[in-house]
């Protein structure tokens, strides 16, 4: 396959594009704080970039303009295609393909506190929110174990045995699977015996082999109820998730009252004790907008900049471009440079993206703002996209992971976006607002004899909203509410 000049010189410059765009691409997808590492990762790694203090910008600015023009044409040499359009690259880009990673990059370094701290007292109240090194499960369980006066062999396959529970501390496998890995020999009885002192650790119900064992291990002694609540789980889980209480009442002797007196006791029960240590890091939702009326009651989009510190590049690097006669410093000086600027470019373009992206979903979802959930309407990204006149891959990546503040409360931005049907009267609705008039109809029904979904089909139609059969169950169903015989109140 030959390729003719054109075609060379267009993969060439597609080829030098690449790099710049992907990092733009990457920035823009960046939520605010994983934009915050990456900065200050490029700050330990670029001696070039410097902060920029807001509150002393442009004083004595005169003392850092440089002298020489030799400085001021070594940076004009390095400006990577400032007379190019670098929005219309970036979509020229997304156009080319869309199998580019998804995947944020992420700091591998630790984020530098003083220099936050020297930007701003409000990020550093903001990092003061995340939770340092939490205790992980198989840790905090460890050290219990130790306490326990316990040979080597015990010790040991305890150990392996912590190692083998899931994050919601339930035992992956049998335990005649596991002591067959476990590489050493140990009798069955000897194994059980282990098993049993890790289940008395707390939290209750760790190391169960599967929900049942979980729940009896968090029976004790003093248990209103005891022996109904064990009876329950030991012969009746099936039945209970199926909320078939009258067969369980002919079946045990025990009263309707009773029972539902007993499943009471097993509710407060954690079928998962593991999911309270948590092997992420917990913290606050961070804002990248916030929508705001101006005198003239129109709602208008602020950009919260005060999170991504300003970055800018040195003067004293500029000087030593200018004036360093070593062609190897020089070279390794404007590489650095270059790198700074597409950085410096990119968070820009960033910025200018999400605020025209976050205002045409604003001017769009005007009736959410002053009415609430209930008023949103459908949106798909295309029509921003040709609002904005955007690729609306663009739109997708700008919207991904960041959050917009409203007098309503916090919102991600993908909550403005969702399809929608037409009502009776021909009116255009979302699916937001369906799923909230379903709840409400719902909540609103009698317990004693729950609607079905052909009942809700035609409850929503008085309503105005004629659905099917089939999207009843899906909005049910994805919005966990169980079915009308498990609604059931006895």
């Amino acid at each position: 396959m030959h390729l003719n000049f054109s075609q060379q010189m267009k993969m060439s410059q597609q080829m030098k594009l690449a790099p710049r765009m992907i990092q733009s691409m990457e920035i823009l997808q960046m939520s605010v704080m994983a934009l915050q590492e990456k900065i200050d990762q490029e700050l330990e790694e670029n001696v070039v970039l410097e902060l920029t203090d807001p509150k002393q910008k442009d004083v004595h600015e005169s003392e850092s303009e440089v002298s020489s023009s030799g400085a001021e044409i070594e940076q004009r040499e390095i400006t990577v295609d400032n007379d190019h359009n670098n929005e219309a690259d970036f979509e020229r880009l997304l156009e080319m393909s869309d199998d580019w990673p998804e995947d944020n990059i992420t700091s591998g370094g630790k984020p530098s506190a003083n220099r936050i701290d020297e930007y701003s007292d409000r990020q550093h109240d903001l990092m003061g929110n995340l939770q340092a090194n939490p205790q992980s499960l198989h840790d905090y369980l460890l050290e219990q174990f130790h306490y326990f006066e316990v040979d080597s062999e015990v010790r040991d396959f305890g150990e392996f045995l912590i190692q083998n529970l899931d994050e919601n501390g339930r035992l992956q496998g049998t335990l005649p699977e596991i002591m067959q890995v476990y590489g050493k020999s140990i009798d069955h009885g000897t194994a059980d015996q282990v098993l049993g002192l890790i289940q008395k650790l707390d939290p209750p119900g760790v190391g169960a082999r599967d929900l049942q064992e979980c729940l009896l291990l968090q029976v004790t002694d003093d248990l209103p109820l005891r022996d109904i609540v064990i009876t329950l789980i030991s012969d009746h889980l099936d039945n209970i998730s199926h909320n078939r209480l009258p067969l369980i009442e002919r079946t045990t002797g025990y009263s309707l009252e009773t029972i539902k007196a007993g499943l009471e006791q097993i509710r407060t029960f954690e079928p998962f004790p593991g999911r309270c240590f948590q092997s992420h890091v917990s913290q606050n939702v961070t804002p990248d907008v916030r929508v705001q009326q101006d005198d003239d009651d129109k709602w208008t989009v602020q950009l919260l900049n005060e999170y991504t510190p300003e970055l800018k590049i040195s003067r004293k690097y500029l000087r030593m471009l200018a004036d360093n006669p070593d062609a190897k410093t020089k070279e390794y000086i404007r590489k650095k440079i270059e790198s700074a600027k597409w950085l410096i470019d990119s968070i820009e373009q960033r910025h200018t993206t999400l605020r025209k992206v976050s205002q045409a979903i604003v001017d769009h979802q005007t009736d959410f703002l002053e009415n609430g959930p209930e008023a949103i309407v459908p949106l798909k990204m295309q029509q921003i996209a040709d609002d904005v006149g955007v690729h609306v891959t663009t739109i997708s990546r700008a919207v991904d992971g960041k959050w917009m503040e409203t007098p309503r409360g916090l919102y991600p931005l993908r909550r403005f976006f969702g399809g929608g049907t037409t009502t009776s009267e021909g009116d255009e609705v979302a699916w937001q607002k369906i799923r909230l008039k379903l709840q409400e109809v719902i909540d609103s029904e009698d317990k004693s004899n729950p609607l079905s979904d052909d009942a809700l089909v035609k409850e929503m139609a008085t309503h105005g909203y004629t659905l099917a059969r089939r999207t009843i169950t899906k909005y049910r169903k994805a919005m966990n509410i169980p079915s009308s015989r498990q609604r059931k109140e006895y």
